[in-house]
């Protein structure tokens, strides 16, 4: 199920705080100017990387059940074999939408994640899309 424009619209003006897992520390990687990008934008970006300290001057949690408070959107950078864990994690913080990047497609994970009453987003990237909408945002 592809989502309209008007509903990733939607999506970018209900969101405030997106966990990006599999953030990056390195700015020549992609999981790490995207959510650059995306701060930026002024979104709050909480990195989740268990291996990184601080990323974009936030410290970063070993896993999305370490977030307190609340997430919006969970953006996710890491291989389709980890995304229904990463999907039942989205589901027990609470998250409202499940994004898979660009590349990354697991139809168990949107199955998991869309049967908890999330909004799923898969192989789209959330950083090129934003900039693509932007003007109706």
């Amino acid at each position: 199920m592809d989502l309209t424009d008007q509903a990733l619209v939607e999506i970018y003006r209900a969101t405030r705080t997106i966990a990006v897992v599999g953030a990056s520390a390195d700015p020549s990687k992609p999981s790490n100017s995207i959510p650059a990008y995306l701060q930026a934008q002024g979104f709050e970006v909480i990195p989740v990387n268990p291996s990184a300290g601080e990323i974009l001057g936030v410290p970063a949690v070993a896993t999305l059940t370490d977030i307190e408070g609340p997430v919006d959107v969970v953006d996710v950078f890491r291989p389709p074999a980890e995304a229904p864990q990463i999907a039942r994690d989205a589901v027990a913080i609470g998250a409202r939408v499940l994004w898979l990047q660009a590349g990354i497609v697991s139809e168990e994970a949107a199955a998991i994640a869309r049967q908890a009453g999330l909004t799923v987003v898969m192989d789209t990237c959330m950083g090129a899309t934003h900039r693509r909408l932007a003007e109706h945002i």
